[in-house]
């Protein structure tokens, strides 16, 4: 390595407490996609900033209204959606990334998403159009189903509609 390498890997082991460059990072990443609270604070942490500088930095996008963790679930729910996930398992990603509960909820519950058209739409692309017949066929389509997380009702409706 060279010495300007040296300097770099030096300088990213020390935790950086500029509170103008936190707030810059954050609002690159932003500028990308959009961040749970929480999601954004780790990444700031990972680069390099102190956990509090961090926090400062988030909550002051939070206040300018930059960084919003409902628009944030709207647009993970509706992502998720596209890729054919069910309810559960989008419940069970933003719970991972720190989401409140009640946000969560709320944006499932308020997409006009039909999740037994979607498991059933789920099961077309993987499966094709013919039913299963076979019991190790039938409950591997199930298990699948599952797996993506759609519930039990949308599973039954999705194997018994073509």
């Amino acid at each position: 390595m060279n010495k300007l390498q040296d300097e770099k890997i030096i300088h990213k082991a020390e935790k950086s407490t500029d509170q103008l460059e936190a707030r810059k990072k954050a609002m690159d990443y932003l500028s990308r996609r959009e961040y749970g609270f929480h999601e954004l604070v780790e990444k700031l942490v990972l680069y390099g900033f102190l956990k509090e500088v961090a926090l400062i930095a988030v909550e002051n996008l939070v206040s300018e209204g930059l960084q919003d963790d409902q628009r944030y679930v709207e647009s993970f729910v509706q992502s998720r959606i596209n890729q054919g996930k069910g309810p559960l398992r989008i419940q069970q990603e933003l719970q991972h990334r720190k989401v409140s509960d009640n946000l969560i909820n709320d944006a499932i519950n308020e997409t006009t998403e039909n999740w037994f058209e979607l498991a059933k739409k789920v099961r077309l692309k993987k499966f094709g159009s013919t039913i299963p017949l076979n019991f190790h066929k039938k409950a591997k389509a199930m298990k699948f189903l599952k797996y993506r997380g759609f519930e039990s009702d949308h599973i039954q409706y999705a194997m018994k509609n073509r």
